[in-house]
């Protein structure tokens, strides 16, 4: 692929299309990020012209590529991938494919990403399954990592070593430092756990990684302390678990609210406090942290909420183009090639007798 900054953008796939990926666009080509906005050029024109840019050729940091078809949240991912070519989410693909885009970000249908990724990039050499990668903040030790947040609803030990690998190697690349990982469970004990989790326990601890040490189990109470860095997990727990906390946070700030609310002492001491809750609401906005790199593809490619507003998205390309500067796909490459000797040993695993 030759080498380039600029990130295509589907300007069709959230669920307020075009308006908020041309807002994000614009954003991203402010803060010097060059955009390629992919769709129906004739409804992108005039919308970039309502925020002041008169060129898109580049010349102002966006350049408009023509497609003509759109992936809905209601087709069939693999489906509307293969027959819808000129899809901008495909395009997207194919322009990084190409060399003419370092990285893909899209609002679009999760699915259709996954199943972009797989037919256009084509699945890293010794890589089963794709996985979607998330970070979350946390009060001491930096971000922390959860994989797999949704790709894959149903498991096997060779799919959550693989998950530990590359996560390690994302929270490396994005957070400088060698992480621990642990796998998510109900119970700190060896013993605790499903066949799966307990497999994929016994594999880890028995081949030490130069790329991250293995802490063992770790527990729902686990996600805000500084105990691991990188937590493993099947994609229907860790899409439950990433949701949960979503909530939550929204319901800290909702019950803090009401309790500053609720005399006029505790109204002063909320003015007092203001800075504070304000950086708070700062790190629990899941605006700051953009979208989800799809890891296990051979290319980056960055899945953002379908509901994401444009700062949101212009946080996605952000991070995209660091991705794909700090070489993330390289590093996974390097990283699989190197845990071979892990990898056989879970194929291992599921070999009957």
């Amino acid at each position: 692929m030759a080498a380039t900054r600029k990130i295509a953008l589907d300007a069709f796939g959230g669920d307020h299309c075009p308006f908020v990926e041309v807002e994000a666009a614009v954003l991203a080509a402010r803060a010097g990020q060059e955009v390629i906005l992919v769709g129906d050029r004739a409804r992108l024109v005039p919308q970039l012209a309502l925020l002041g840019i008169s060129r898109y050729d580049g010349e102002d940091g966006i350049t408009v590529h023509h497609a003509s078809e759109t992936i809905t949240m209601e087709d069939t991912p693999s489906k509307a991938v293969r027959s819808k070519p000129d899809a901008s989410m495909v395009v997207c693909f194919d322009l990084v494919r190409r060399g003419q885009a370092a990285a893909v970000v899209s609002a679009g249908n999760s699915g259709a990403m996954l199943a972009s990724g797989l037919f256009r990039f084509g699945r890293l050499k010794g890589i089963d399954r794709p996985a979607i990668v998330s970070s979350f903040p946390r009060p001491k030790g930096g971000p922390c990592v959860l994989i797999d947040m949704g790709a894959n609803v149903d498991c096997k030990p060779i799919n959550l070593v693989q998950f530990a690998v590359m996560g390690a190697i994302f929270s490396s690349t994005a957070h400088g430092k060698r992480p621990r990982v642990g796998v998510l469970s109900n119970g700190s004990e060896e013993g605790k756990g499903t066949d799966l989790t307990r497999a994929a326990h016994r594999l880890l601890a028995a081949h030490p990684s130069p790329a991250f040490s293995f802490h063992g189990y770790v527990e729902g109470k686990d996600f805000f302390k500084d105990t691991v860095d990188v937590i493993v997990t099947d994609g229907f727990t860790g899409n439950v678990a990433l949701k949960v906390m979503e909530g939550t946070a929204g319901g800290i700030v909702g019950f803090l609210r009401a309790a500053v609310m609720q005399t006029a002492r505790t109204k002063l001491g909320g003015l007092i406090l203001r800075p504070a809750f304000r950086a708070l609401g700062e790190q629990l906005d899941p605006d700051s942290y953009g979208g989800a790199p799809l890891l296990g593809v051979d290319g980056v490619a960055i899945i953002c909420h379908g509901g994401a507003g444009p700062k949101a998205l212009a946080t996605g390309i952000r991070i995209a183009g660091d991705y794909a500067a700090r070489d993330l796909t390289p590093a996974l490459r390097t990283a699989i090639g190197d845990h071979r000797e892990l990898f056989a040993a879970a194929k291992r695993e599921e070999s009957p007798a």
